[in-house]
């Protein structure tokens, strides 16, 4: 049985944490913002303060990043265009020790239509 994508989202979604779009405004200062989408959707608007690395080449990048370094105790707030490819990442930074990252529930779509401030 061969699996859609829309299954591994739901399958990621059993096993991580996910946050509303107002929880998430709320804890956002006490959080590293991690957005997973790529670089053309990134540049056209974003979280403010959020770290651009594209669920691509997370694995590959995150722990060369210094802000991520050594941020395996930290809150992440990991967001992408609306809560699919940010549950992947954020299932994929829990295995690799981040196990404080939490997907978004809804995603960038979900805090634009919060009317939330973005830079």
């Amino acid at each position: 049985m061969s699996l859609s994508a829309m299954d591994l989202v739901a399958a990621a979604k059993q096993n991580i944490t996910e946050i509303s779009v107002e929880e998430a405004k709320q804890k956002l200062s006490d959080m590293l913002v991690l957005d997973v989408r790529e670089p053309a959707e990134y540049t056209q608007g974003h979280i403010h303060g959020a770290i651009n690395i594209p669920r691509g080449v997370l694995e590959f990048k995150i722990s060369a990043h210094p802000d991520f370094q050594g941020a395996e105790d930290r809150d992440i707030l990991v967001y992408c265009q609306s809560g699919g490819r940010s549950a992947l990442a954020t299932e994929n930074l829990n295995k690799m020790g981040y196990q404080k990252a939490a997907s978004m529930a809804g995603g960038f779509k979900a805090w634009l239509e919060h009317n939330y401030d973005v830079a």
